[in-house]
Parts: structure tokens; sequence; C-alpha cells
């Protein structure tokens, strides 16, 4: 018994399997085990060689055990030599199992070692060990299994736990169990906790600390809740030597009959040597690492008889390895190799099967794509299209089928088919799409303009022939849509819905652009309104003379755009009758005689915000925005009659001249003394007739009359700038005249007669009708002024006249000649000259 470290310790059982009876029983006696009753625990520590499990300095060679100090209750730990240690050998492997399944039998808590990377390893994790102890193992006693992960790595605790708690799981599946115990899941005899530590080499502090609080775990680890397991079957202190003597004695005696045979435990060991060596042959063959590099971007040509061709070496290899060992173990572990190596292949598998989906797919699309360019019916297209490339899928997954595994290809390919399935019904609703959108399109160049026109020119007849327009016109929509349609095989009722669709947006472009149109009516209103009131029956503009009625014409105008807002206060698309037209001329135009028709009803028709038997969807313009429609309107159009009546008004002042009929008796009876001295003293008459003749020439030369046109105020600020002028001009004509007829040997090269001078200037003298640039209110031609007064223009037969009757002087003859001609047109010279005077 050893006390140097400061705890009791004993060699339990030596390196040749020998319990150390003596030496027990003076632990138990040093360590006072007898009067601990049933407050101690047993705690076992098992693991690889080198994993720091011992507490020795020395390499533990056997089981050994001591007390630990500070703890309570009472612990006891064995240190069991490390499973995989050099000093054994090959030969420890029956030891190795006899002390751990020593270990489960007397311990409460067994403290498994393992390192962090050597979770999921077959031999270093011990699960060879645990599986052969627990196929011995089935005690009413229920253990604690503690794993420490030594050297933990960054990967978390709570990523290793589950593996280990899995793969334990899995052991204890995996173990042959008594009847009794067939459905005993692995709780009822153990509990498995999982703890990790850091590497003592590079985290000294941290491992400590880790030790520490593991350390803290194993007080009273006998209460309720704590560490040990229950405490059922336990034995008292005082027998634990006998009682663990026994044990042992038990285990030792009988190795080749209570553990598995030794057959079946050296062919199960070695078929898992074996299998785990193809695995990893198989793992690093370059052809399998070529094949499964390749295949992750590219297909293969001829992957499943190249995979199976590899597959089927290795297998090969094992058989012929394990060919000695039994038959049962040898079945079982080729089955479980196989599966590992399936497992291993299947994703390269998938990714096979993916490329000829794919590629499968792309060829689909493009083979459906040219059938229809063809002008093949897209139903008939689609059918042939997926048949044959189906079949092809097919074709090409057979070859890729393994023959070692018996997998199906269904998924892969019922994914194909709903990929086929989802790019028909995409193209088809492109397709339907396309045609929808074009005949749409048709309808709308076919009922856009034309109902916009009927529209502008409403009348009577606008409504019979838009529904003329849009039955027609939809007609012929739908036959070619439809027989567009047979092509994708569609079921009546999906087709008729979309037939429908389609007269039901012809319809709906034109409801919209009436809508718009109805926007606009005011517009429009005015446009009529303006085109007939300034337009007589051939369209020429009118000249307001004084003889129109304007009255008529207004009421005629107004009555031709109140049709309009008739026909643009709703839409009457359904051929139904309807009384706006009535209403709006009996309460807008003819208000009077509906008043007088209406007596003592006072009730406004136009009060409403809807029409009698027009439904609020077809109306566009109700009662009331019709009513304030029509009022703006008589706003905007009163400026266009009231400047028509002033004109006329001007036009009528214009074209009289003479005084009013009492204004001429009085003249005659307050002027009789006058005239009778003219009469009888010819001198005042020649001398009254030549200032007629000089104030006759001053109106034509002024332009009286079409300066007064434009205003009295205009007329005279215009007659003042020209007077002058004017009176010059007259001077210097009679002038030369005079000078003409007192010199007549004179040379007619340097005075010609102004109408036979060959060398006047065409452009500076035209001839008034002739001059586009002549001013029309200063220099018309009395002939060509239709408000001229007959009275105030001779013509020409009065001037041969006054020329043959007074010959008083030749000079004022020539001039008055000279002036009354110009009323033929021949005033060139005076026009010259007043243009001259008013550069001046």
């Amino acid at each position: 018994m050893d006390k140097s470290d400061g705890c009791c310790s004993t060699h339990l059982i030596d390196g040749d399997g020998n319990f150390n009876v003596a030496g027990t029983d003076k632990f138990m006696k040093e360590v006072k085990l007898a009067e601990c009753g049933l407050s101690y625990a047993v705690v076992a520590i098992m693991g690889p060689q080198s994993s720091a499990s011992e507490f020795r300095s020395q390499t533990t060679k056997g089981i050994w055990m001591a007390r630990c100090v500070g703890i309570e209750p009472c612990t006891l730990v064995m240190d069991l030599e490390g499973t995989d240690g050099r000093e054994r050998g090959e030969d420890d492997t029956a030891f190795e199992k006899q002390s751990a399944l020593f270990a489960l039998a007397v311990s409460d808590i067994v403290l498994i070692n393992m390192w962090c990377h050597d979770i999921g390893r077959e031999q270093a994790a011990n699960k060879p060990l645990l599986k052969t102890v627990m196929m011995r193992l089935f005690s009413p006693r229920k253990t604690t299994m503690l794993f420490v992960i030594r050297d933990k790595t960054r990967t978390p605790l709570e990523n290793l736990e589950p593996v280990l708690r899995e793969d334990i799981q899995k052991i204890w599946d995996s173990v042959p169990k008594p009847q009794a115990h067939k459905e005993t899941p692995l709780s009822d005899f153990f509990n498995v906790e999982v703890v990790a530590l850091s590497s003592y080499e590079e985290k000294e502090e941290h491992f400590k600390e880790q030790v520490a609080s593991l350390r803290q775990r194993f007080f009273h680890s006998i209460a309720p809740g704590g560490l040990a397991g229950d405490r059922r079957g336990v034995v008292p202190a005082s027998g634990f030597s006998f009682s663990a003597e026994q044990i042992w004695k038990v285990i030792k005696e009988n190795k080749d009959l209570d553990l598995p045979a030794h057959k079946v435990m050296v062919a199960t060991v070695r078929c898992e040597e074996i299998a785990n060596e193809k695995f990893s042959s198989f793992i690093e063959n370059e052809d399998w690492s070529q094949l499964e590099e390749t295949v992750q971007s590219q297909p293969v040509p001829g992957f499943g008889k190249k995979l199976s061709s590899i597959l089927n070496i290795c297998l090969s290899e094992y058989d012929s390895e394990a060919t000695y060992f039994e038959e049962g173990v040898r079945t079982s572990k080729r089955k479980q190799l196989e599966d590992k190596l399936l497992q291993l292949v299947q994703p390269a598998y998938q990714f096979m099967l993916g490329h000829i989906r794919s590629g499968t797919l792309e060829k689909f699309k493009e083979a459906f794509d040219s059938s229809l360019n063809e002008g093949k019916g897209f139903a008939l297209a689609s059918r042939d299209c997926t048949k044959y490339f189906m079949s092809k899928f097919d074709e090409s997954s057979a070859d890729v089928d393994i023959d070692q595994a018996n997998w199906d290809s269904s998924k892969v390919r019922d994914k194909l088919r709903r990929d086929i399935d989802a790019h028909i019904t995409a193209v088809e609703a492109a397709k339907l799409s396309e045609l929808t959108t074009m005949y749409e399109k048709k309808l709308n160049e076919a009922l856009s303009g034309p109902v916009e026109a009927l529209l502008d020119g409403a009348s009577d007849d606008t409504w019979p022939a838009i529904r003329k327009l849009l039955k027609r016109e939809t007609e012929t929509a739908v036959t070619g849509f439809s027989s567009a349609l047979s092509g994708f095989e569609m079921d009546e009722v999906t087709k008729d819905k979309m037939l429908s669709r389609l007269k039901d947006h012809a319809r709906g472009i034109v409801e919209a652009k009436a809508q718009v149109e109805a926007g606009r009516v005011m517009t429009r209103m005015k446009d009529r309104f303006s085109t007939l009131f300034s337009h007589d029956s051939d369209s020429m503009p009118r000249v307001w003379t004084g003889k129109e009625d304007i009255r008529a014409i207004t009421k005629t105008a107004r009555s031709a755009s109140l049709k309009i807002l008739s026909v643009m206060a709703a839409i009457r698309l359904d051929d139904t009758a309807d009384n706006i037209e009535k209403t709006l001329s009996l309460a807008l135009v003819d208000s009077r005689a509906a008043a007088s028709t209406n007596r003592g009803i006072s009730v406004d028709p136009l009060a409403s915000s809807s029409w009698d038997e027009v439904p609020s969807s077809k109306t566009l313009l109700t009662p009331v925005q019709c009513k304030s429609l029509w009022r703006q309107f008589n706003t905007e159009t009163e400026y266009t009659v009231s400047q028509a009546i002033a004109a006329q008004e001007a036009s009528r002042r214009s074209n009289n001249w003479l005084p009013p009929p009492w204004a001429i008796i009085a003249l005659a009876v307050l002027g009789f003394n006058e005239f009778m001295t003219l009469l009888r003293n010819p001198l005042y008459l020649g001398v009254i007739f030549v200032a007629f003749l000089l104030m006759k020439a001053l109106w034509v030369q002024l332009d009286i009359s079409g300066e007064f046109r434009n205003g009295a105020l205009p007329g005279i600020l215009r007659i003042s700038t020209k007077f002058l002028p004017t009176i010059m001009n007259l001077l210097r004509k009679l002038a030369e005249e005079g000078q003409k007829h007192a010199n007549p040997n004179a040379d007619p090269q340097r005075n010609p007669p102004p109408p036979a001078n060959p060398n006047a200037d065409p452009q500076r003298n035209p001839p008034p009708p002739a001059n586009p640039n002549a001013d029309p209110q200063r220099n018309t031609p009395p002939p060509a002024n239709p408000n001229a007064d007959p009275q105030r223009n001779p013509s020409p037969p009065a001037k041969s006249s006054q020329s043959g009757t007074n010959n008083y002087s030749d000079a004022s003859s020539s001039a008055s000649s000279e002036v009354i001609s110009s009323k033929k047109g021949t005033e060139c010279s005076s026009s010259s000259s007043n243009d001259k005077a008013q550069l001046r």
C-alpha cells in the first residue's frame, strides 16, 4: 500500500490478473471503509494509454485503487490499465475487457477518458470494448458513465456531445440482449454524462480550473440527484472487499464461457479492421476521386459502369481477406461496409441524375420552342416533346444505375416532369398573354380613333354607329382569337372566359374613350357653337351686315351644342332608350315651354345626381353636372354673341348715311330761301358744285367710312393724321393739271398722264385689286366694298355728265375727273402720293 501522494492506495489487481486480497483488506482498514456503511462511492477511471487518467507517476499495470482526499462521502477511485498500452502488445484484448467489465460491475461511476480527435473512431473511442462489456453486464444496478473529452479543440461541446451519445446508443442497440431486456432502453442501466477538458500543456491554468470544477461534482455524489446512479443492490462497505474479489473471480474464470466466444470476438474485430481498411482504400482510390470530382461539374459518360466496377473491386478484396472468418460476422461486416460505401457514393449518383435532368430539360425547351416556331399546335407540340424527352431521361438514368444499389430514380424523374410541366405552363401563359395583348391592341386601334371621331360629331346616330362599330370589330377579334386558341386544346369553360374577357375589353375601350371625351365636352360644345355661329351654311365666315337673325342663329348653335352634351351624358351601348336629350332640351333651351307645360310644378328636372332609367355605372355626366356645364357654356359664349350684335349695329350705322326723314323735311323748309337764291344766281351753284367735288375727293382719299368702322375715336385720330397730306396732294395735282393746259406744247414725256404712263413703276403704283399689301380699309376700290353707299360712290356716268355740263375751270374739271376715276381703280397716283405723305 502506498501513501506517498498523501492518500491511501493499493494495487487491487496486478498485471497478471491476480486479486490482491491482503492489500485490499489493509486498505479498507486504513480508510475505515467498514464504518461508512452505505455512504461511499466507487469511481473507476479507464481510457487510452497516456491519456493522463493515471494518478500515479508510473504507467498503470492492472488496477490500482485509492481514496480521494477531501471528498465526502468516502469515494474510492480505481485506475484501470490503459486500453491500448504497448506493454501488453497484441495480448491486451482479454485483460482490458475483463478489467472494464469488473469496473462497470463494482463502480457507481465509470469515468472514461478519450481524446477529442478520437471521437467517431471505433478503437480509440473504446467502442468495441464498451460493446463487449454491455453484452455481458445486465445488472439491476444503474451505473453512471462519465465521458471526459481530453484536449478539447475549438469544436463546441454542444456539437461533440450529441455525436458521442448517438454512438453509445448505437452500441446499445446493436448489443444482443436477453429476452427480458429486448426492449429495455439504455437509460435503465446507464446514466451517460459528457464533460470536456482543455489541453494541459497548452492551457494549464484553464485545465486546472476545469479539473477543479469536475472535482466538485464528486462531492455528495450518492445524494439524490448526485452524479452516481441509483444505489439499488449496493454492497455495504464492510463487504466491499469480498464482493470485489468474487466478481473478479467469476469474470476471470468464465472469460471463455460468459464473455463472447473467442471466435466470434476475433471475427468481429478482424472483419471490422478489414472493412475499415477497404473503406479507407476506396476513399483514396484515384479513379473514384477523379470520378467524384468530375461529376460535380459535368456529366460523366458510363458513370454507372465505372462506379460499379470500383465498388466491386473493393468488395471483392474484402471477401478474399475475410473468407476464413466466421460466416455470420463476415457477412454482417460486409453488409456494413457496402452500406457505408453506397452512402459515400450516393451524392455522386445524385449529381449525375441532376446533370441528366437539367440537360434533358434544356433540350426539351429548345425542341419545344422550335416546334412552336414551325407552326405546330401548342398542345400537340407539348405532348410529343414531353413523351420523347421523358423516354430519353429513362434511357440515360438506366446507364447511371449502380449494380450494388437498388436506388430508384423516380423522384428525379418526377421532378423533371414537374419542371417540364411548369415550363409548358409558363410558355402557355406567355403565349396566351401575347395573343390576348395582340388582339386587345387590334381592338384598341380599331375602336379608339373611330369612337373619338363619332363622339366628336355628336348626333342622333352617334351611339347606334358606335354600337355597330363595336359589334363588328368585336366579332372580328373574337373570331380570330378563338381560332388562335384552338391549338391550345383548352376546355370550353376556360376558352369562353378568355373570349368573354376580350369582349369586355372591347367594351371597356369604348367606355374609357367615352369617359375621356366626356371630360372634354366643354371644348367640344364651344367648338360646335363657334363653327355654327361664325360660319354660314356654306362654311364661309359670316359678315354681320345687319340682315342676319342673331337670335335664331344663336339658338341653332346652342341647340347643336346641347346635342353634344346629351350624347356625352351617358354610355348607350345596350340600345336602351332614355329621355336625357328631351330633359336637357326642356330644362336648358326650351325652359319657357317647359314652364308653361308644367304650370304649378317648380321641380328642376336637372336637380338630381342620376338620370331616369340610366344606371350610375353608365352615367358620364350627371344632371347637376350638365346644368353646371351649360351655365358655364352660356357664360363663355355670351361674349361672342355680344360681339356679333355690336358688329351688326356698327354695320347698320356705317350704311345709313342719310339724315332722318324729319331732318330732311326741316332742311327743305328752312333752306327754301337759300335754294331760291342759288337758282337766281348760278355762280353760287358752280361754287357749291366745285366745293362738293373737293369734299367728295377728300372723302374718297381719306376713306372716312372705312376709318370709322373700327370706332369713332380711332377713326378721328387716323383721319387727323391723314388730312393735311391729303390736302397737299390734291393741291399739287391741281397745279400739275393747270400747267398742262397752260402749255399744250409741253413735252409729254416729262408730264405724262398717269393712266397712259408706260414707264410707271408697277411695284409703286399697282392697281388696287392686284396689290396684296394694300390696306383694304384705306385703298379698297368702291365696287369691292360691300358696305359702300351707292349714293356716296357715284358710278362713272356721273363723271361725263358733270364734265359736259360745267366748263367753269379746266383745272377743276381735270382734278375732279382724276378723283372720280379713282373709283374705277385708277387712283394709283393718288395712292402713291398718299403713301409718300404718310411717310413724311
